[in-house]
């Protein structure tokens, strides 16, 4: 690049830059995370990768909400305090701003921007996002591990838990409620009601 510069508008001086400045910002590797997203309409960015919760960052009102996927239960609301702790520990999210959604079963919590741009603080959540998905791995896989290990125990039992068909001895009077005595419990009740 030449700046050209007059002088008494008759003389042309050429100066030529003798340093190269390149500005990096210092953080640049750490702002790079793996995470599976999809973008809304609007701009909004969902994440679906946990097993419990869905995780939205709305980027018009600066706030990130987790909803629950299926079922609300004790895990569900246990992931979402676990993410909102992590995002607080990191300095996303504000403390004081984690509550209940509108949605029955949500948290919501704003994000913080402070000096740095709006888009900063987008791309800084979805870095802790990613990085909490990363600690999240083992809870995921140990649960799906161990659901997959019911339905492998109910769906397939071992030789222990199985009885042929004909092994079960049948008698003509099973259980403890006679039915063709006279003072079978039945009796009693049919016509009361």
């Amino acid at each position: 690049m030449t700046v050209k510069v007059k002088i008494n508008d008759k003389v042309e001086v050429d100066i030529k830059p003798t340093v190269k400045v390149t500005i990096k910002p210092s953080n640049m590797a750490d702002l790079q995370t793996s995470l599976v997203l999809r973008e809304a309409i609007n701009g909004d960015y969902m994440i679906f990768g946990h097993s419990d919760i869905d995780i939205i960052i709305l980027k018009e009102q600066s706030k990130i909400v987790a909803f629950a996927k299926d079922l609300i239960t004790e895990s569900v609301y246990g992931a979402e305090t676990r993410m909102f702790n992590f995002l607080k520990k990191r300095g996303v999210v504000a403390y004081d701003s984690v509550q209940g959604g509108n949605v029955y079963g949500s948290l919501e919590g704003k994000l913080l921007d402070g000096t740095k741009t709006e888009k900063h603080s987008v791309f800084e959540a979805l870095k802790a996002l990613g990085d909490w998905m990363k600690e999240e791995e083992p809870y995921i896989k140990s649960t799906e591990t161990y659901d997959d290990m019911m339905d492998d125990y109910l769906l397939d039992p071992n030789d222990e838990d199985t009885t042929e068909l004909g092994e079960v001895p049948h008698e003509e009077r099973k259980g403890s409620l006679m039915q063709r005595n006279l003072f079978a419990p039945y009796l009693y009740g049919r016509y009361t009601y």
